[in-house]
């Protein structure tokens, strides 16, 4: 395939893929699965938003997997410094999974990587 025949937002995109690899690569970043990862994104985009998720609400997230399955992902997140839980005051009934500092450097140098990728293509 020649490399004429992609859009420049294609381009983009697999540029961003390219940097958001070397990012995952990085020696002070926890290796994670794709499950992993898409696990992790949906629980801090639901944080980003303002509605930390409950594990009970991660766990019955059938499009990425069973629930015995997601709860050794919440493990292995946890086990890796990328997610922690949290209950409110007065109700430990519910555990909430949020975002670690490690977690949202990662997610910021992603960021980077994407605004690399802008500034390239704008030139």
């Amino acid at each position: 395939m020649t490399s004429d025949t992609r859009s420049p937002l294609a381009s983009a995109y697999f540029r961003f893929l390219q940097l958001a690899r070397a990012v995952e690569a990085l020696p002070d970043g926890a290796p994670m699965d794709a499950n992993e990862s898409a696990l992790l994104e949906a629980v801090v985009l639901r944080w980003h938003e303002g509605h930390a998720m409950t594990v009970r609400e991660a766990i019955n997230l059938a499009e990425l997997g069973s629930p015995a399955t997601l709860h050794k992902r919440i493990t292995r997140l946890r086990n890796k410094d990328m997610l922690a839980t949290y209950s409110e005051p007065g109700d430990r009934r519910a555990k909430f999974l949020v975002p670690t500092q490690q977690t949202l450097d990662y997610f910021d140098r992603l960021g980077q990587s994407l605004q690399q990728v802008q500034t390239i293509h704008a030139a």
